[in-house]
């Protein structure tokens, strides 16, 4: 199993859990406050918006030597942005800030900058990182899912899109996981991050492609029902056999999914 890094936030409860060597899941329960407008402002708003990459983006260009007509027209394309806002990219940034705060995850690169038109989507897989391990490091492979629908397990959980079928891929379906290993690999290749790359080659090779840890994270703005979470992991277990690890979260909102758009954008200015 995998260990959480951190104690549970004042925001946060655990309303249900079953908890079991190769897959677990939980439900959390998120609460209205001061400290979780904190943890969007700080934690899910950064990675939402690449502040990273942008500001390295918007060092390398403002150190150019340009006219002063150069100059205006870089503004003019560094006023250009758009914020992101849809449910499903915020949704997945909230659940990287989540993974990294709980977990210790690392995610040595932001998806964002790999997207060529605002607001797409990107295929393979919406979590793709590292966990440390008393032997070094393991791959992270995992999914996303946001919903508002009122029925548990909502839609999002089942069929060719759902949660279930897209982590069954992330075990077996060699084409997807050799391109995710290759994209990894060349974001990798030039930093630090490229030996916690090779240890986790080496454990999932090592171990005929099972040493591996797979997080499955549904977000909701209903009230928590372990239903949401258990069905889909009664079927990942009668598949998925250690060293490999399956960890599904819900997440639940203290407001409509719709809104969390804007409670990111205005998190830590009380």
């Amino acid at each position: 199993m995998i260990q959480e890094i951190a104690a549970k936030p004042s925001f946060a409860n655990i309303e249900y859990s079953d908890i079991d060597a190769c897959v677990s899941w939980h439900g959390t329960k998120f609460h209205a406050c001061g400290e979780l407008d904190v943890f969007l402002n700080k934690s899910v708003k950064p990675r939402l918006d690449d502040d990273d990459g942008k500001n390295d983006f918007r060092n390398c260009l403002n150190g150019l030597n340009l006219t002063g007509m150069g100059k205006t027209c870089l503004e003019e394309i560094l006023n250009a942005e758009i914020p992101e806002s849809s449910d499903w990219a915020i949704g997945e940034a909230f659940a990287e800030a989540w993974l990294i705060h709980t977990y210790g995850v690392v995610f040595p690169w932001n998806m964002e900058r790999d997207k060529r038109n605002t607001f797409a989507s990107l295929p393979g897989a919406d979590l793709v990182g590292f966990i440390k391990d008393r032997n070094g490091f393991r791959f992270v492979l995992g999914e996303v899912k946001t919903s508002a629908e009122e029925k548990s397990p909502p839609q999002v959980m089942s069929g060719r899109s759902g949660m279930h079928h897209q982590l069954d891929n992330l075990t077996d379906n060699m084409s997807i996981i050799r391109q995710l290993l290759i994209w990894l690999f060349h974001r990798t290749r030039n930093e630090t991050n490229i030996d916690a790359f090779k240890s986790s080659c080496i454990k999932y090779f090592n171990s005929q492609f099972k040493d591996i840890v797979l997080f499955g994270v549904l977000i909701r703005d209903t009230n928590p029902n372990a239903l949401d979470l258990s069905g889909r992991g009664e079927k990942l277990r009668e598949k998925l056999s250690t060293p490999t690890h399956c960890q599904l979260i819900a997440l639940y909102l203290p407001w409509g999914t719709d809104e969390l758009s804007i409670h990111l954008r205005k998190g830590g200015d009380k």
